[in-house]
């Protein structure tokens, strides 16, 4: 499952940096389980290297809880780290247009007034 996952993320990445949204930062939070803890390294090399793939400890508190989400969940930053979007299943499917649509107003859209990042 997470091949198909990993895949269509980076042919996302791509798709978005030849239309010219570069400089985007893209973590993949792996879950604490000890069955996703086990598939780490298969993870890992199914990303390319512009895609951090973050390990979780199992004694630290789930970074998924802490941010109000599911392991399966996108959550979408604007350049000044404030929360855009929050998108959970069905709306963070790859194959729907939504996760491609919100980074594309996140990273195009001064939803917050005048940036010193544009």
């Amino acid at each position: 499952c997470f091949f198909t996952f990993s895949t269509r993320l980076e042919d996302l990445r791509l798709k978005l940096e030849n239309e010219g949204l570069v400089n985007i930062s893209y973590v993949v939070v792996n879950h604490q389980g000890a069955s996703s803890q086990r598939k780490f390294h298969l993870l890992k090399e199914s990303v390319s290297d512009y895609i951090t793939v973050y390990q979780q400890d199992e004694q630290q508190d789930d970074v998924w809880t802490t941010l109000n989400g599911n392991k399966d969940d996108f959550l979408i930053y604007d350049r000044c780290g404030r929360l855009v979007y929050h998108l959970g299943l069905p709306y963070s499917f790859l194959s729907f247009p939504y996760v491609e649509e919100s980074i594309k107003i996140a990273y195009c859209e001064n939803k917050c007034g005048n940036c010193s990042y544009t």
